[in-house]
């Protein structure tokens, strides 16, 4: 068919849709002369034309529904056309598909995460206008947005007044694995960082939005609070290393200064160094101005951080060239120039107690081991999320922060360990120890250059954490997880001011600690935590591998992550057992604080995936076969639908999640609530979700584990037919259904439910499921109302032992544990009643079940009781009803010339089987009374449909089986032993 015009096409679709039948529903229009459809061709938003005014494609009311009429009138509307580059009317060449103008602008936009006004969050009737787009930053390459933020994070203040003692202290040899070791920690994390980010779309938050989007809100809100923790220590790390660095260039700055003559018990020239009191006065100075220029001027900072990389780099080559041109001092000063000699003496470690300043001194205080050293040197290689932080500066971050990070990794890797040589040949393990600047004494041409660019890498590392970690913060506020995080939400656009001052505080009160071998290792439990998270998530989406996960970086494997994380656990432990805990605390309080008072997000994180992988493997391996009694699980199917109505807004029977509880032991197992809505599909599919919904709220509020199902059918007896056919998969398909009787037919003379009641028992047994049926439904207790007396079991056909179980579950229950068990069996004869006593205690005793067993014989029956003469006017009623029923069958079959007809088939009606059926319910409804008045519930078999029975007739049998009895459970089991004598 050719699509030549509107018109046409109209016509064509209309006569299709009305050999389709009539619905509610009304198709998309078409057309070309419709101005809901639009080419998917590049559509330029901020461009205008003459023909088509400014405000046609600037502004879009997403409110007001397009005014579309049938094919028969679509000729009426405006020829407006569709909307090209030109902005002029040309033929639309996806008619077929029906979009409409909202789907074309905003479709695509919304997958890739464009800030635009979502149509969900739109109230009816309300007219939104979406503007047009702001015009967009300019975007940070590889280079400047990546490499250079990580490289000015990881050149940090351990590298310049820590890396020459370390050297000393552990020697060369343990220095290159301590590199060796941390820089492996921080480059698998880089490659798990570099999988996740390039998966998709990043937005703010850094690692905390890749952690939480992989392993759910709750870890990642765990997790990426102490991250922020981390980071606004680190900030404090930074200003006491600025200011340590001052105080030993310039010492007469210093209010308090100290000098130390003697080391290791020898005495030595006099060592300025920084007071305890001195670095907390500066530190707190400095911290407020800096927390000042955050205040004021964060875009500026963002423009000049890269320019603090000049002086690093600078100071660098200044350092390699005092290495290289440093000649052998005499043995007071410690320089003996690059020395075969020297690399010799400072291959072996020599770890020995220092004072707090880090000064050898055997009545010191501090023991420092491989383990301590890796607190202290760790610092030194993070930082490689700092790439991952700008990733909404980014012109492409699945390209820029995998080569970014990791060359910046690689190369800060390489120069530390061309360091540790260079240091290690270059001087005296005794200028090692004692000179915290060793990177300023040796450079080339005076100290005063490494000074300065220690001070300016510092302060600006110091200002990078003052202004992410504020971000971090806010971004977890903006997730709106947790209430108390409220404060530090920020729109968008607008500085964190409120998160920047938290920060502040955090920072001073770290600086007024004023130990910066203290503050390291803290820390670095935080980054360790963070990077193990990075390693974690990367693990679970790669050994899942759901569709989803198709990350452009390719050099990844689950090892390869599983191997950081636990290399990122080991390392916490390594460093202090004690800060490990309490980080590990941390977080677990928060994750719990988490669970308990966060709100749930739907991030389609990896455990929901490892919840839907492990269903399936669980699935699989049940298989098809029957299951064997012992792992026997009742997984009853709720039939909500009411004999009748029920209020509004109520969408099941109250006390019927109550009672499905009561069917599962401490509350294991798993329920489906199922309706069925009368109708047809596509007009009721809406109605249908939201009932469910509604029923499924109904479900959480009476903390029932079950799910929830509305199906649409034509009437309820072929809804519930392909309910049972259909619902649930393998060996997790519903055994048990569950339906309320239905007590009020007659009175409300709802003369379609004996059909519609024998038809559901039927198709129950054809599928080989378990029936239980309620009567007294509105009379059952809950949690709270506890219940005394007996449970009592009329055991009159075997049934696999499905009433014996269900007996054991109530006494499982608080309301029923008051209660004991009767087993009431029925002998034909006198002289069976004892036998039959004895075999059935020998059975229960087998099956660990404590009960009562009393045996009735039918001889008993014929003895006439006060009971049974209460029976007897329903016992006479119904039998009238019966025999004016059949009266009028027989009428409209003689009418007729038909055979007897009930319920749309054919009947045959036998009236010594009807009374012998009448007469047996009688006595035992009879029996039931005399010993079962005052039982608490009364389990009883439940008989089938008799062949070729009206439905009317087998109602009849029901209601006079269960006449004047308050609360009975009517059990049918089915082909299979839920219970088993063997262990």
């Amino acid at each position: 068919m050719e699509s030549g015009g509107g018109g046409g096409g109209g016509r064509e679709i209309g006569r299709s849709e009305e050999s389709v039948g009539r619905s509610k529903y009304r198709q998309m229009v078409a057309q070309d002369n419709d101005r809901a459809v639009l080419e998917m061709s590049s559509i330029d938003l901020g461009s205008s034309s003459a023909s088509h005014p400014p405000q046609d494609l600037n502004k879009i009311k997403v409110g007001e529904q397009a005014k579309v009429s049938s094919y028969g009138s679509a000729g009426s509307l405006p020829n407006h056309g569709s909307f090209n580059v030109n902005g002029a009317q040309t033929e639309s060449k996806l008619e077929l598909f029906g979009f409409d103008s909202l789907v074309n602008i905003l479709g695509l936009k919304s997958m890739v995460g464009d800030q635009m006004p979502s149509p969900s969050r739109l109230h009816d009737g309300d007219d939104a206008t979406i503007e047009r787009q702001r015009p967009v930053a300019v975007k940070l390459g590889t280079m400047m947005g990546v490499f250079v933020p990580c490289l000015q994070n990881i050149l940090g203040i351990i590298y310049y007044i820590r890396f020459s003692w370390i050297v000393g202290m552990a020697g060369i040899g343990q220095s290159l694995l301590l590199v060796a070791f941390c820089g492996s920690c921080t480059f698998l994390t880089t490659i798990s960082l570099s999988a996740i980010a390039t998966n998709g779309a990043m937005k703010g938050g850094g690692p905390y939005y890749l952690i939480g989007r992989a392993l759910g809100p709750e870890v990642g809100v765990s997790i990426g609070l102490c991250f922020f923790l981390g980071n606004a220590i680190s900030g404090a790390m930074y200003v006491l290393g600025a200011v340590e660095t001052f105080l030993n260039a310039v010492p007469r700055a210093g209010i308090f200064r100290e000098t130390v003559t003697e080391v290791n018990g020898a005495t030595v020239a006099p060592i300025m160094k920084p007071s305890l009191y001195d670095l907390q006065i500066y530190g707190v100075v400095v911290t407020i101005i800096l927390c000042f220029i955050v205040f004021g001027g964060v875009k500026m900072i963002n423009r000049v951080a890269p320019a603090f990389l000049i002086p690093v780099l600078f100071s660098l080559c200044c350092i390699f060239l005092g290495l290289f041109l440093a000649r052998k001092d005499t043995p007071s000063v410690g320089f003996t120039g690059l020395s075969l000699e020297s690399f010799k003496d400072n291959w072996s470690y020599d770890y020995q107690m220092t004072n707090d300043a880090g000064i050898p001194d055997p009545k010191g205080d501090i023991y420092w081991s491989f383990n301590a050293l890796v607190g202290l040197f760790f610092p030194a290689v993070t930082g490689i999320m700092a790439g991952s932080n700008r990733s909404a500066s980014l012109k492409d971050t699945q390209r820029s922060i995998p080569i970014g990070t990791l060359a910046a990794n690689v190369a800060t890797t390489s120069l530390y360990f061309i360091t540790v040589f260079f240091f290690g040949s270059v001087a005296t393990r005794q200028r090692l120890l004692t000179d915290r600047l060793l990177t300023a004494s040796v450079a080339w041409p005076f100290p005063a250059v490494v000074y300065t660019g220690i001070i300016l890498s510092t302060l600006g590392a110091a200002l990078q954490s003052l202004t992410g970690a504020p971000r971090l913060l806010a971004a977890i506020a903006n997730d709106d997880i947790l209430p108390v995080l409220n404060y530090f939400k920020v729109a968008d656009g607008c500085e964190p001011n409120t998160a920047t001052l938290f920060t502040a505080c955090i920072c001073i009160g770290c600086v007024i600690i004023g130990n910066l071998d203290i503050i390291s290792p803290t820390t670095t439990m935080f980054y360790l935590l963070c990077y193990a998270g990075v390693n974690l998530s990367c693990f679970l989406l790669d050994l899942l591998d759901a569709p989803s996960w198709r990350p452009r970086w390719k050099f990844h494997h689950w090892s390869l992550s599983l191997v950081g994380a636990l290399l990122c656990i080991v390392t916490m432990f390594l460093i202090s057992w004690t800060f490990t805990v309490v980080a590990l605390g941390l977080a677990a309080l928060i994750y719990y604080y988490v669970c308990i008072k966060g709100k749930a997000g739907n991030w389609g994180d990896g455990f929901k995936s490892a919840y839907f992988q492990l269903a399936l493997r669980s699935l699989r391996s049940l298989g098809a076969t029957q299951v064997h009694p012992k792992n026997w699980y009742p997984i009853p199917l709720i039939f909500c639908r009411p004999w009748g109505t029920l209020p509004e807004n109520v969408p099941c029977h109250p006390k019927l999640a109550d009672f499905a509880n009561c069917m599962k032991k401490k509350g294991r197992g798993m329920s489906i609530f199922v309706s069925i809505m009368d109708g047809d599909y596509h007009e009721c599919a809406e109605d249908a979700k939201a009932a469910c919904k509604q029923l499924s709220t109904y479900i959480d509020y009476k903390s029932c584990e079950g799910v929830a199902e509305i199906v649409v059918a034509p009437n309820m007896s072929e809804g519930f037919r392909g309910i049972v056919q259909l619902m649930g998969l393998g060996n997790l398909k519903p055994n048990i259904i569950v339906i309320r009787y239905p007590e009020i037919w007659r009175s409300e003379n709802l003369t379609e439910i004996p059909a519609t009641f024998a038809e559901i028992i039927n198709d129950c047994i054809v599928a080989n499921k378990a029936v239980v049926i309620v009567k007294g439904l509105d009379e059952w207790p809950n949690e709270y109302q506890r219940q005394y007396g007996t449970i009592d079991l009329y055991w009159i056909v075997r049934d696999g032992g499905l009433m014996l179980l269900l007996s054991q579950l109530l006494l499982t229950k608080e309301s029923f544990e008051g209660c004991k068990i009767q087993v009431f069996c029925i002998a034909e004869k006198d002289s069976d009643a004892e036998e039959l006593k004895a075999d059935v205690s020998k059975f229960l005793y087998d099956l660990r079940m404590q009960a009562e067993v009393i045996v009735i014989s039918m001889k008993s029956w014929e003895e006439v009781s006060g009971e049974q003469r209460e029976s007897q006017e329903a016992f006479t009623a119904a039998q009238q009803r019966i025999a004016s029923y059949l009266a009028e069958m027989k009428d409209k079959a003689g009418e007729q010339g038909s055979p007897l007809m009930a319920d749309g088939k054919a009947v045959v009606v036998n009236d010594q089987q009807v009374a012998k059926f009448l007469y047996t319910a009688l006595k035992l409804n009879s029996t039931i009374l005399n010993y079962s008045r005052m039982a608490a519930v009364v389990l009883l078999s439940l008989p089938p449909p008799p062949l070729n029975h009206p439905a009317y007739f087998y109602m009849e049998y029901m209601d006079l089986l269960v006449e004047n009895v308050p609360r009975l459970l009517i059990v049918r089991g089915y082909r299979r032993d839920v219970v088993t004598l063997f262990s």
